[in-house]
């Protein structure tokens, strides 16, 4: 099972859970946690091969990794912590799992906030996994992962974000990183799909004005989606908890505590 953390609120039977992205883990969320808290129940995960959930010598995660495989291994400890219902609040890569989960179990979602979202790879981006799929094998991960970093977040106010994503990816082993980045042959199918279904799930998506890469294809998004809305962050780059916590804080707790 993933490694994770829970804080109990002593009276409200709301739950938030937080999925950080790729390369990262539970400690993005460090400007979060104490501000959720005060009005949630949380719960904090590590996805595999991320922060405290490693495989043991014996691998715990020797099946292949899809988007389905990761997603089940967050409903595991949604039903071993018996909760019922949660809000979710993704980041990056975050928010396609948590999209895939409310797919595949709408009961278990009450809504969804989706920062950083990715919702379509545009020529650029698909140009950067062409490159991270002819070189993975070849060049260190940790070459790739700053070159991907810089690529999504250039700004010069973005740096917080790109050490502290750079500074958990230290953490992973070549073969993890890997595994993870054999996940892009899915993700485009997966991607469209998501665009042209309405899941009429409560959805806020969160992004950064200079968040290049994603936010255009977002801005259709909500268009099309009925119960989907859009909240941009100014000078505010693609980690948007990281670079302007206290917006993101303060509009994130407003819409939760306003889901009916």
């Amino acid at each position: 099972m993933l490694s994770y953390t829970t804080y109990h609120h002593p009276s409200s039977t709301k739950w938030v859970t937080f999925v950080h992205g790729a390369g990262g883990s539970s400690s993005i969320w460090f400007k979060q946690v104490r501000e959720f808290k005060k009005e949630f129940n949380v719960l904090l995960l590590d996805l595999r091969g991320h922060g405290n959930s490693k495989p043991a010598l014996k691998d715990a995660f020797s099946d292949k990794y899809t988007f389905d495989s990761i997603t089940d291994d967050i409903v595991e400890v949604i039903h071993y912590e018996k909760i019922e219902k949660s809000h979710f609040i993704g980041i990056s890569l975050g928010t396609i799992l948590i999209r895939n989960l409310a797919e595949k179990y709408p009961q278990l979602v009450e809504s969804m906030v989706m920062g950083g979202a990715i919702m379509k790879l545009n020529f650029r981006s698909q140009v950067l996994m062409r490159l991270g799929v002819i070189f993975k094998s070849i060049v260190p991960y940790l070459w790739l992962y700053k070159f991907f970093a810089f690529v999504i977040m250039p700004n010069k106010n973005h740096k917080e974000s790109r050490l502290l994503f750079v500074r958990e990816a230290k953490k992973l082993y070549q073969k993890e990183f890997i595994r993870w980045f054999k996940l892009t042959s899915e993700i485009n199918p997966l991607l469209r799909f998501f665009r042209t279904m309405d899941i009429k799930i409560p959805t806020l998506y969160v992004m950064g004005a200079e968040d290049y890469l994603f936010l255009p294809s977002i801005k259709q998004v909500v268009q099309a989606h009925s119960k989907s809305e859009l909240f941009v962050v100014e000078n505010c780059g693609h980690v948007v908890n990281v670079e302007q916590p206290k917006v993101f804080n303060e509009n994130v707790i407003q819409y939760l505590l306003q889901v009916p």
